[in-house]
């Protein structure tokens, strides 16, 4: 229509060009009028061009910012905006993440990696580097009161036989935990599936940015067995009482004493791989944090079960009830961290045990250590939100701590340890680790002194 118009106006402009010079002035005077007349009025066609021009570019804008928040809103459904880390339910940080969003899928992690170098008694063996860790976190928030909450673990790089002193060291894909959570009461709530047992420190808060030291305490381990998963069903919650309360506590399959060996029951752990449940156990944990110290938190956890698992052992079939029990504290005032952890292990019928395996199994089993580090970089920049935080932790594991009678025990498993370093944050969720770990046994054959660096994160 506009097009037509404006042709229009254009033949009766060019006519009245034509028209023959005898034309009367009056008519003369009426076509200039005329001609104005036509000027102005397509002017104005051409602003009106340009409005519906402008506002044609105004609705594509709004459509393109409509489309745009519609696409965001749709991957906020999918993956929610991730908010601050923070523990929840004795879980690491990131493993929180599904306890975060208000329903939906949930997406977190971790990774490590490091370098090692033996710089004393290393027995010919050579130094290494690893990818030690790389996990995902996957969660999913059905509604209020159920969630599901699971940790997949890829160790050491590949899966492949190419890794290791001899070249046939593989690494492994694992589930870590795999659990169902039915929230009823801040008090009282049902965890199912493959949980973490709730001993120590980092057994449950394993993720690299949260503890020192580029490996973890041996005592974290060997005495406990960390990272120790098994297949059960239990109970957990808080409370109030001058302070926060909370527990955990789970019945789950037992250990494999058939597996054990005379570094430790770490082998004995069935990780819910096709775990035998002819011996069940009972786990559980205290933590208090009163009001009147901020800062501190005090605590214990325990594990009571039999190991035998219906295995024979030199022709009997004992239970070999295994003990754990465990106590710590922790202290943290500005800069400043403290630590402190001591736990044991009993062992029934530890002699039929070292007879089937072969090899000498303490019917005790000790560990401790206390640890301190400090955040110097507070100090030297102000204002920073980066980290520098040397830090020192004395330490003393053993795995022989008596043995039964008629076998002799191994005093290189009987380790004092001094591990010093550093680790340094440029963000919270990234560490750059390094330390030296030096070990003093008075046995044959003391463990290689080590030289460690590293580096985690979490998202």
């Amino acid at each position: 229509m506009k097009t037509f118009a404006k042709g229009w106006l254009l033949s009766l402009a060019v006519l009245t060009t034509t028209l023959p010079s005898f034309v009367a002035a009056d008519d003369r005077e009426e076509i200039r009028l005329l001609k104005e007349r036509l000027v102005a009025l397509e002017s104005k066609l051409n602003e009106q061009d340009k409005k519906i021009v402008d506002q044609d570019k105004k609705v594509e804008e709004k459509t393109n910012t409509l489309a745009s928040e519609i696409k965001q809103t749709k991957l906020g459904q999918l993956l929610p905006e991730k908010k601050e880390l923070k523990s929840q339910w004795g879980m690491g940080p990131a493993a929180s993440s599904v306890y975060n969003v208000d329903s939906g899928l949930s997406i977190g992690g971790y990774g490590e990696a490091n370098f090692q170098s033996l710089v004393q008694n290393s027995d010919g063996q050579d130094n290494q580097t690893d990818m030690l860790r790389l996990v995902t976190y996957v969660g999913y928030k059905f509604n209020d009161n159920i969630l599901f909450n699971s940790e997949i673990e890829l160790e050491h790089g590949t899966t492949e036989d190419i890794g290791g002193q001899s070249g046939d060291d593989s690494g492994e894909v694992a589930v870590e935990f795999a659990y169902l959570d039915f929230l009823l009461e801040k008090e009282f709530n049902v965890r199912v599936g493959n949980v973490l047992i709730p001993m120590g420190f980092i057994n449950e808060i394993h993720e690299p940015v949260y503890f020192y030291g580029v490996i973890r305490p041996d005592t974290e381990r060997y005495i406990i067995p960390t990272t120790w998963n098994e297949n059960g069903f239990g109970f957990f919650g808080q409370g109030e009482a001058a302070g926060k309360l909370e527990y955990r506590t789970y019945l789950v399959n037992g250990l494999r004493a058939s597996r054990f060996e005379d570094t430790g029951i770490r082998d004995g752990r069935q990780k819910g791989n096709k775990a035998l449940f002819e011996d069940v156990a009972w786990t559980g944990r205290l933590d208090y944090s009163p009001e009147t110290v901020p800062g501190l938190l005090v605590g214990s956890s325990f594990w009571l079960g039999g190991s035998g698992q219906g295995e024979e052992f030199d022709g009997s079939y004992p239970t070999v009830l295994t003990t754990i029990g465990e106590a710590h504290a922790q202290y943290n005032y500005r800069q400043l961290q403290l630590r402190a952890l001591g736990a044991w292990t009993g062992i029934q019928n530890a002699a039929d045990v070292s007879e089937q395996n072969d090899q000498t199994i303490g019917s005790r089993q000790d560990g401790w250590y206390v640890e301190a580090a400090y955040d110097i970089l507070p100090h030297l920049v102000r204002g920073t939100r980066q980290s520098v935080a040397p830090f020192l932790r004395y330490e003393q594991v053993d795995t022989q701590a008596a043995v039964p009678a008629g076998f002799e025990p191994d005093t290189s498993l009987d380790n004092t340890i001094y591990t010093v370093g550093f680790s340094y944050k440029p963000i919270d969720k990234v560490v750059i680790k390094a330390d030296y770990k030096n070990y003093v046994s008075e046995g044959p054959n003391p463990p290689a002194d080590v030289v460690s660096l590293g580096f985690g994160f979490v998202y």
